[in-house]
């Protein structure tokens, strides 16, 4: 049920931007920057279940806290990146969108780099 709170106040949102696009299409960016910011503040109350439940798991499992904080930094570098690349569509800026979206998947494997190196040690010590 709570997806489709989301999902309506989006469509809202979008509903909205549309009218407004005839005639005041300049308004239509701050209303999707509107929309966007309310439902990543309803998403935080989310955030905060998922911060406990990975806890929970490295409890559970032998993992290094530095991969389930790497994890979570790559979960919000993608949904950041997402929302800021779509604004930037919305205003008709593509060309930044796909910026964002670039230096995001970029900045994602300069993250994921030490636990590759991790693993590839892993594999090399059970090969020798």
């Amino acid at each position: 049920m709570e997806v489709l709170k989301v999902v309506m106040l989006g469509m809202t949102g979008m509903l909205l931007g549309i009218l407004l696009k005839g005639t005041r299409p300049e308004y239509s960016v701050y209303l999707s920057l509107a929309a966007g910011i309310c439902i990543f503040s309803y998403m935080t109350g989310k955030l905060s279940y998922l911060f406990s439940s990975v806890l929970k798991i490295q409890e559970y499992l032998p993992v290094d806290a530095q991969y389930l904080e790497t994890l979570l930094k790559m979960i919000g570098i993608t949904y950041v990146s997402e929302f800021a690349a779509g604004i930037c569509k919305d205003a008709g800026y593509g060309a930044i969108a796909s910026q964002i979206d670039i230096f995001a998947r970029l900045y994602i494997m300069v993250l994921s780099m030490p636990v590759l190196l991790a693993l590839m040690e892993t594999i090399h010590s059970f090969l020798a």
